[in-house]
């Protein structure tokens, strides 16, 4: 990996030094079907990629690179002269010595075709053998595609050339035609960055709409609209939902940005074993297909779908119209994407709880992150391209969308828009660091944004805001004050909340909208108000913060949480409950238990999933060893009776039903499975389509109550790709010492699994359940992480490394971690970041089992003594 890893201060001195005027890219696809893999011997099936790059140098005389990674080049010419590709290109950059002022370079290289999801990634459907492609780049694998300056500053237009097998359709960033033997010609592009250059190409399932707006002075503008995947997803393709979003999208936009959307078509593809949720390719956007779903999907699924649509469209102008200089300020792009999603859904769609779920969900990723030894400022320190990778997190997405909400109530809604539409305008096309953005919202609030700035995207870190109450003999509050804790003391904008019992409900009846400064803020709107049964921080979660309770408060979610009416400040009760228990403030065992009396109440169906994600975590991560199995056997227990009390067809009985499934272990629970599976069982209005086949029958293979051929017979219903990553994951969870070191082997030792089939195999391989099994895996994880990096892909590297480390075991796991630190000070940073965070996760189960422990230890003694006491006062 690291002869592939590019510096910012490498970037810098080439930006400073170079500027393109354009890229003409020729790809032959026509290697991509039949057998004769285009390569030489055994190595990769590969293309031919032809590439022209206009560009000035600054300095005439001077040496630069071009980035390239392929097998082999043919050859290379700088301004006519031919160069001597052993002598010029090392593998991974073409040296450029003696630049003119304007230049012209062509490179004719042979690319290979990726099965890591990383450049030109090839697929083979395995239900009908049709052969699919797509690319993907960010942060910088243009350069395993085509000859480049990858790097985000160096922005030009492009011209596409691609020569596709017969029958096949192309897609690139604008317009394109099929000429003359299957030559596909597309239109110049405006000026982009590489990483969002893309080609899609294949026989993949094709719809069609257009985007219509007429706008103030009568003139109509159209926005061409396509949606496509693979031919044998098509009957699950819900394209008519999609352009609805679309085009809800599109409207909120426009209006809220006043900057039509500039880049001609809108494509979404959704394309096979992709390695994140969608990348914002303008004109072109790809999404992973589990967004066309297989089967039935509750509400929440069809919400996250909507969200990342808009996510990336947001991204056409927060990154495509206007790109940060480098990666350190990824968080323009990224953050922006991130609020804009919830903010639009919200305001545009059918979806209009979006604020929920990213109060209990995306805003649980960033508590995380930031409370990791690897935290950085939203902002962050970029070094490479390997920094970059890693820094995707949950402080560049959800944090910094957090904290733009944050921006949002601090500077008014009115007063952030426009910044942005003077953004938009100020620096189309171009690049932008952190102030550029500053100096536009200083312009429309009057606020001071350098001190937000330092306070909120310059500093790393999660405060805890905690009620402090007094009250007199009247029931009435004398003070209510809000202590800040935290390294850095932000300006937080919050909504103060006071809740009390109506009849069966837990209700707010008073509210303060208040700045938070400092380490104590008294709220003394509020002096006077009758004391409340909870109060509630942050309120509509208008800030980033942790929410702590006084004491009379959390005896009030113990026995009440169910009561509370507003959904928001449910999820918000329920966030701040599962923070306690993360920290081990909470034992997991409480948490669990009020998820057993509590969650079966939660109307909202995404909020209900975290919580059913939460209770699981705290099972297998928090609880103290000892309870583990009876805490499963009552989250079994609990899971079954609201399945069965659920409304038949409803999404929350599908819900409870997947639940059970994660949770089964008992005998009586595994008949139970294995009659849904096999028809003996029916719970009235529960489908059991093939998705939730899988999810059944994986608990069984788990734990030995079904093998191989079960699998296999599955797979024959379900003959697709699909089905082929859930058969590897299945074997791959089969409780047997011979099975974990095959899936090891596949993973560690080999490359030849594609990117999704190593995900499934470590899926598989890694279940909580088997940690005898497991155990003997904790030192050679330690042995073959170093090779594996050095190796393999960043993202192989990334998922091997963290999918493997050994999070279930104890002590002995956490000292084998801490050791192979101090004896790796000089590994690769990216490397050392990965393993640092996946040691602290486990770090913090062990705190948290402890608590638990600890917890029940008292509560025994308490029973115990009270016991005595009866006794002796009987």
């Amino acid at each position: 990996m690291s002869g592939e890893n590019l510096t910012r201060d490498e970037a810098r001195l080439r930006a400073e030094l170079l500027s393109v005027d354009g890229y003409e890219v020729a790809l032959d696809l026509r290697s991509a079907v039949g057998d004769d893999p285009a390569g030489d011997g055994d190595g990769p099936r590969t293309f031919r990629s032809l590439t022209t790059i206009r560009f000035r140098c600054a300095r005439p005389g001077a040496s630069s690179f071009a980035d390239l990674l392929a097998p082999s080049v043919t050859a290379v010419t700088l301004n006519g002269e031919s160069l001597d590709p052993a002598r010029v290109f090392d593998g991974s950059r073409i040296a450029l010595e003696g630049l003119a002022a304007e230049n012209v370079l062509v490179v004719d290289a042979q690319c290979a075709y990726s099965r890591t999801g990383e450049g030109l990634h090839r697929f083979v459907d395995p239900e009908d053998g049709e052969v699919y492609l797509y690319t993907h780049y960010e942060p910088a694998d243009a350069r395993r595609v085509f000859a480049d300056f990858e790097q985000p500053d160096l922005k030009a237009p492009y011209r596409f050339t691609v020569t596709a097998p017969e029958g096949w359709q192309v897609w690139s960033n604008s317009a394109g035609e099929r000429g003359a033997d299957g030559v596909w010609d597309f239109a110049e592009t405006l000026p982009i960055s590489t990483y969002i250059t893309a080609v899609v190409a294949g026989p993949y399932h094709h719809e069609t709409d257009v985007y219509r707006r007429t706008a103030e002075d009568g003139t109509v503008r159209e926005i061409p609209l396509g949606a496509m995947c693979r031919k044998s997803l098509a009957r699950h393709f819900d394209a008519d939902d999609i352009f609805l979003v679309t085009k809800q999208g599109l409207d909120f936009f426009h209006d809220r940005f006043d900057f039509p959307y500039p880049f001609g078509k809108y494509d979404q593809a959704f394309v096979p074993e992709y390695n994140i949720g969608a990348m914002e390719n303008p004109g072109c956007v790809t999404f992973n297909e589990d967004f066309v779903f297989r089967g039935k999907v509750t509400q929440a699924s069809y919400e996250r779908r909507a969200n990342v649509i808009l996510h990336e469209m947001a991204h056409m102008w927060f990154g495509d119209l206007v790109t940060m200089v480098w990666w350190d300020d990824l968080w323009l792009k990224e953050s922006f994407a991130d609020f804009m999603g919830s903010y639009a859904m919200v305001g545009a769609t059918r979806f209009d709880n979006g604020w929920i779920t990213f109060a209990n969900n995306r805003k649980a990723w960033a508590y995380r992150a930031d409370q990791l030894p690897s935290t950085h400022p939203v902002t962050a320190d970029i070094r490479d391209l390997e920094d970059a990778k890693l820094n995707f997190d949950g402080i560049t997405y959800a944090k910094g969308a957090s904290v733009l909400k944050q921006l949002v109530a601090y500077a008014g809604e009115d007063a952030f828009l426009e910044g942005a539409r003077r953004y938009f305008k100020r620096h189309a096309y171009g690049n932008t660091r952190l102030g550029d953005l500053l100096s536009v919202l200083e312009e429309t609030s009057g606020r001071d944004m350098t001190a937000w700035a330092r306070s909120w995207l310059q500093t790393a870190g999660v405060n805890t805001l905690t009620p402090e109450l007094r009250g007199d003999e009247r029931g009435r509050i004398t003070e209510l004050a809000v202590v800040q804790g935290g390294e850095e003391l932000r300006p937080h904008r919050v909504a103060v909340g006071l809740y009390r019992h109506e009849g069966e409900a837990l209700v707010r009846y008073a509210r303060a909208e208040v700045d938070i400064t400092g380490g104590r803020t008294v709220i003394g709107e509020l002096a006077g108000a009758d004391l409340p049964a909870l109060v509630l921080v942050n309120d509509e979660d208008l800030t980033y913060c942790k929410i702590r309770f006084d004491a009379g408060s959390l005896a009030t979610l113990r026995t009440a949480l169910g009561d509370l009416r507003d959904p928001l400040a449910r999820a918000l009760a329920w966030s701040a409950l599962w923070n306690l228990t993360r920290d081990a403030l909470l034992p997991a065992r409480d948490f669990i238990d009020l998820v057993l009396r509590f969650a079966g109440r939660e109307t909202d169906i995404g909020v209900l999933q975290t919580l059913h994600a939460w209770a699981d975590s705290a099972l297998v991560h928090y609880v103290a060893p000892e309870w583990r199995e009876e805490g499963g056997r009552l989250l079994a227990e609990g899971a079954l009776a609201e399945l069965r009390a659920a409304e038949p067809g409803s999404q929350h009985q599908l819900t409870w039903a997947r639940f059970l499934a994660a949770r089964a272990s008992s005998a009586a629970d595994l008949r139970l499975l294995e009659g849904l599976l096999d028809g003996s069982e029916k719970i009235d209005g529960l489908d059991v389509d093939q998705e939730l086949r899988w999810a059944l029958l994986l608990p069984l293979v788990a734990r030995g109550a079904a093998g191989e051929d079960a699998v296999a017979a599955e797979l024959a219903r379900d003959d697709t790709a699909s089905g082929k990553r859930h058969q590897t994951r299945l074997l791959a969870a089969r409780p047997s010492a011979a099975v974990k070191d095959q899936a090891w082997a596949a993973v560690v030792e080999s490359d030849a699994l594609s990117n999704a089939l190593v995900g499934a195999v470590i899926s598989g391989f890694a279940q909580p359940g088997q940690r005898e099994l497991l155990a003997p895996y904790t030192e050679k994880y330690f042995a073959a992480v170093e090779r594996v990096w050095e190796e393999r892909s960043i993202q192989i590297g990334m998922d091997v490394v963290e999918g493997l480390f050994p999070v279930f075991q104890g002590e002995s796991a956490l000292a084998a971690a801490d050791g192979w630190l101090a004896a790796h000070e000089n590994a690769a940073p990216a490397l050392r970041r990965i393993v640092l965070e996946r040691r602290d996760d486990l770090a913090r189960a062990l705190r948290g089992r402890r608590r638990d422990a600890e917890a029940a230890a008292g509560a025994a003694g308490a029973a115990a003594a009270e016991a005595a006491g009866a006794a002796v006062d009987g």
